[in-house]
């Protein structure tokens, strides 16, 4: 008697907690970085907060770009959640990703379709945040200490080539 009670109080709390976000709003900024000169991977994280209608705080979220699955860390009670990941510089792209982020119910959805061959596409993310990736600078075309050996190299030449002349 005492295991139908446990099992039936679990299962309301499992029920209570498992809420669905309502109509979701979500506000976001982004950081990428820029400056690859002497980096091998890009890091792009997004900082968003998550609004539902229905009041529904605290719930599991996780993401997905470009087939990746990520979770999304919670940063605070408010709701306020993080994204982040790194790409190899040759493999980072400039432009818009798409981050979809998936509550569990829909998160678990998605692995079945993975698992099952079918098209996980049909699987509405709960939001969807844009990160714009302006581009990565990988520094300038020819290297500084190249340019200063070419450039000595350059004036010892056209020196000895003046001196030679002038003794001749």
């Amino acid at each position: 008697m005492n295991y139908i009670f446990l099992f039936t109080l679990c299962a309301v709390i499992l029920t209570i907690s498992a809420e669905t976000c309502q109509k979701p709003e979500v506000v976001a900024s982004a950081y990428v970085t820029e400056d690859a000169t002497v980096l091998t991977n890009v890091a792009f994280t997004t900082q968003f907060v998550l609004k539902c209608s229905n009041g529904v705080k605290g719930i599991p979220l996780y993401a997905e770009v470009e087939g990746k699955a990520l979770p999304a860390v919670r940063l605070s009670a408010d709701n306020k959640y993080q994204v982040s990941w790194t790409e190899d510089i040759k493999h980072a792209r400039s432009g818009d990703y798409s981050v979809k982020l998936y509550d569990e119910e829909k998160y678990a959805a998605i692995r079945k379709a993975y698992r099952s061959g079918e098209d996980p596409s049909v699987v509405k993310p709960l939001a969807v945040v844009v990160l714009n990736n302006p581009g990565i600078y990988l520094g300038p075309w020819i290297n500084s200490e190249f340019l200063a050996a070419f450039l000595a190299a350059l004036v010892s030449y056209a020196a000895f080539s003046a001196k030679f002349k002038l003794l001749a």
